[in-house]
């Protein structure tokens, strides 16, 4: 089974911000394969479903940012999910708006819930789809870009990049991060 983890801020009122673009892309993938409702588990919301063959669980901590890796560990113990079919989708101030990139492990650079998941699962040997928002220009900035809503322009870009991230999932879940990239980059109309 792969783990699929969205993160972001359970708040109603967070749930257009730019550091839940997590949630929206585990929320699209859900809907996109028909999965099953979300329902409360493992301190998050998760839903279960297959994608081309490959058994996925959804998860969506509801912790809060800074303890995403409470929930995680929960559901990787369970299950006893190997951390190498572990994938979490955040945002990433360091890549432009509706740009995407996928790694494997490497630091949480400033990000609490990548921190959150490697103090949890005692590695950051996990995949990440690293979700472009873009940095606001100036450090003092940040805090404020990350927890701001999508402005309304936005929308109809980010609605294209959950549907190209969700349509290309097949690749993600055969374990082929490269052309997972490709086929969103394609969608997207991106020249690589």
């Amino acid at each position: 089974m792969l783990l699929w983890t969205g993160l972001g801020n359970p708040e109603p009122g967070m749930s257009r911000q730019r550091h839940n673009i997590g949630f929206m892309a585990v929320d699209r993938i859900a809907e996109r394969y028909r999965f099953s409702p979300w329902r409360k588990r493992f301190k998050g919301e998760t839903a279960e479903g297959t994608i081309d063959g490959h058994k996925v669980l959804l998860l969506k901590p509801m912790t809060y940012m800074n303890a995403s890796g409470d929930a995680v560990q929960q559901a990787v113990r369970f299950y006893r999910i190997d951390t190498g079919d572990i994938v979490a989708f955040h945002d990433e101030l360091d890549l432009a708006p509706g740009r995407v990139r996928v790694k494997r492990g490497g630091g949480a650079a400033g990000h609490n819930g990548l921190r959150s998941m490697d103090r949890q699962l005692g590695t950051p040997d996990y995949w990440r789809v690293r979700l472009g928002i873009g940095h606001p220009g100036h450090k003092d900035r940040v805090t404020g870009h990350v927890l701001g809503d999508f402005a309304k322009a936005e929308q109809a870009d980010l609605d294209q990049l959950l549907d190209a991230v969700a349509d290309a999932a097949p690749l993600l879940a055969a374990g082929q991060p490269e052309p997972y990239m490709t086929k969103i980059a394609l969608l997207l109309g991106e020249t690589r």
